[in-house]
């Protein structure tokens, strides 16, 4: 992005990625003016036809601008379409239509370089405003600074700022972590211990720090941890934490046991009754998925708190796609199952080293409560008594991921698990994609618990391949 330098009048010219990008895009320039080019409607009309996504969106763009201009005469539209912001201030929404619009002449007529032109054309007619032409396109934003026009790509999206990263969901004090004290050298505050109903609380009173939130891991180390809570409560002035159930020995979860404060937290939120939400982030082999399924199948096979386990993820290929898959819904989906699959057999091997999951009495026994679905058949569902497990929701978009996580009905709870460092989705980056969106919204929503695992048990050859590639 080019560095501009903003008068007070501002025009953002819309490209149409962006409006199908985020269909609310009109809404989001405050007291600004939006102008979309003729060139844009053109486009959206030719993307209209069809189911796909992209047509649904591009026909609820084109309700959208119905509904703004069917309430005005054609000398309001002329002068500007007043758009309602959220913040009160309201700017104007033109369209930009040129008869005899000269396009450069070194390049060729296409859709981008006429947005281009009139983008220019526009800026010649108004000097008095910085015209802006907004789009996803990298490509088209560098012709646009090779150009010399004024661009800028859609930011309003992002779950949060490049220079951020996802938040942890955890916080280490030790002498060697990042606030160089221990936990109770960091923390200027009075403390008061309860229990009850088999749980120990501490009350803590005093200035909280401000990178805390509801939800969050609070421990005194990584690995051999004395004190490990979450946060229940919290303002500026107290905070309510709660002791975790240590799962690394004896109490162990369907046979599994963590290794260290992040894995034993991520035990906790799993098996906590009061927690709806959890999202777990973290590189490959950190035991996102095998923590998952073994809390899954303890809560759903053994306490019987669910009544069955649904699995299902984006099939986003990673390369090439093979084509078309025969068979049912579960046929399907099977051969994007394999992180369930390899995890199942790792669950079920017996102390010999034996897996039962071949076992035709055993694929019987889990199949009759384990449910692998597609996301595209999801929307109009309503699942109760459900433990649902979204794999790879790096890979859905924001919308695509409310659409699943509002099927949550009575007594279900949603795991998401990802990794933003592995996005197979075309033009979804770590900061806009629906995990990070997911982690953003609901870090401060008391039902709500985010983790992001480090610990990775891996060959030599994986660790390599990380290092080296």
């Amino acid at each position: 992005m080019v560095r501009l330098d903003k008068k007070a009048a501002r025009l953002y010219v819309l490209d149409t990625n962006v409006l199908i990008h985020d269909p609310a895009a009109l809404y989001h320039f405050d007291e600004h003016d939006v102008v979309i080019p003729m060139t844009v409607l053109e486009e959206l009309d030719k993307h209209k036809n069809g189911i796909r996504e992209i047509a649904r969106t591009a026909r609820q763009i084109s309700r959208t601008l119905s509904d703004l201009t069917s309430q005005v005469t054609f000398d309001e539209i002329q002068q500007g379409i007043p758009i309602p912001r959220i913040t009160g201030e309201s700017g104007r929404l033109h369209f930009l239509c040129y008869n005899d619009l000269q396009s450069f002449s070194s390049l060729d007529d296409s859709p981008d370089n006429r947005i281009l032109a009139e983008t220019c054309r526009l800026r010649d007619e108004r000097p008095d405003a910085s015209v802006i032409l907004i789009t996803k396109d990298i490509n088209l934003r560098v012709k646009a600074a090779a150009l010399k026009v004024p661009v800028e790509d859609y930011l309003n999206d992002r779950a949060f700022d490049d220079s951020d990263a996802m938040i942890e969901g955890a916080q280490v004090y030790t002498s060697a972590g990042p606030h160089g004290a221990s936990l109770w050298e960091a923390l200027n505050v009075d403390v008061t211990v309860e229990r009850i109903d088999h749980h120990t609380f501490y009350q803590l009173s005093g200035d909280m720090p401000r990178h805390w939130h509801v939800g969050m891991l609070v421990s005194d180390s990584e690995n051999g941890a004395e004190f490990e809570a979450i946060i229940r409560e919290l303002s500026p002035s107290s905070a309510r934490l709660q002791l975790l159930t240590n799962y690394r020995h004896h109490a162990g979860v369907w046979g599994v046991h963590a290794h260290d404060s992040r894995q034993n937290f991520t035990l906790n939120l799993l098996m906590d009754p009061e927690i709806d939400l959890v999202t777990i982030a973290g590189n490959a082999g950190t035991g996102k998925t095998y923590m998952t399924l073994a809390a899954a199948f303890q809560q759903t096979l053994d306490q019987k708190q669910f009544e069955r386990i649904v699995f299902t993820r984006a099939p986003i290929p990673m390369g090439e796609d093979i084509g078309f898959l025969p068979g049912t819904e579960e046929e399907k989906m099977s051969p994007w199952m394999g992180a369930f699959h390899d995890n199942m057999d790792n669950l079920l091997r017996n102390e010999e080293g034996e897996s039962t999951w071949d076992n035709g009495a055993t694929r019987q026994l889990i199949g009759s409560r384990v449910q692998i679905r597609a996301p595209s058949f999801m929307r109009g569902r309503t699942l109760n008594d459900t433990f649902l497990i979204i794999d790879e929701a790096q890979n859905f978009t924001p919308k695509q991921l409310k659409s699943l996580v509002t099927r949550a009905g009575r007594n279900t709870k949603i795991v998401c698990l990802g990794n933003v460092g592995q996005i197979d989705t075309p033009y979804l980056t770590a900061n806009t994609c629906g995990m990070a969106a997911v982690v953003e919204r609901f870090r401060d929503w008391p039902h709500a618990g985010h983790i992001t695992l480090k610990s990775v048990e891996r060959s030599r050859l994986a660790l390599a391949a990380e290092e080296l590639l």
